[in-house]
């Protein structure tokens, strides 16, 4: 039982080591940088300024709302249907769907663009939406007069929808 227990621990062991070793860019630069890994043999968390001077976060275009007043199961209809799409054609989508979600995705979707073309110096015409995804954010809780002097709650939810726009390899430049 125990030689058993052991063969277990020790595959624990090897895959935590090997997530470890494949964490990829952050963990390399790490090392690099001459910073201490945590007890648990995670790289330590990049600041700001790290990300920036290690030039990480530089091939995309980022714009997150917090707080935005539609729950994310409303939001995710609509960004179920831009993702992976042009810029223009998202715009195009974002602009003619009569859903509340698509106004707030429309701004971020501009935010985003912004972000990736004045700040990261990326071609607007390669711009693809990579990423986009809604979570649940705080729920805000109201009550309702109902009758005979009873009430009922009224949950109106909240969510954060983070947008990220990321350069199509047109196959033509190699880095």
């Amino acid at each position: 039982m125990e030689g058993r227990r052991d063969s277990v621990l020790a595959k624990k062991d090897a895959l935590a080591e090997e997530k470890v070793k494949t964490e990829g860019k952050k963990y390399k630069l790490m090392e690099t940088s001459g910073k201490k890994l945590a007890k648990s043999r995670k790289a330590a968390r990049l600041t700001k300024r790290e990300k920036k001077s290690y030039g990480i976060g530089k091939e995309e275009g980022r714009a997150v709302v917090r707080y935005a007043r539609v729950s994310s199961r409303k939001a995710k209809i609509v960004i179920d249907l831009i993702r992976g799409k042009g810029l223009d054609e998202a715009y195009a989508i974002l602009k003619y769907t009569p859903r509340n979600a698509s106004e707030i995705l429309l701004k971020l979707l501009k935010s985003a663009e912004s972000n990736a073309v004045n700040n990261n110096d990326l071609n607007r015409d390669n711009l693809f939406v990579s990423e986009v995804y809604a979570d649940q954010g705080p729920t805000l809780k109201r009550t309702m007069p109902r009758a005979r002097g009873s009430a009922d709650r009224i949950k109106k939810r909240t969510s954060h929808i983070t947008l990220i726009l990321r350069e199509r390899n047109t196959g033509k430049e190699v880095r």
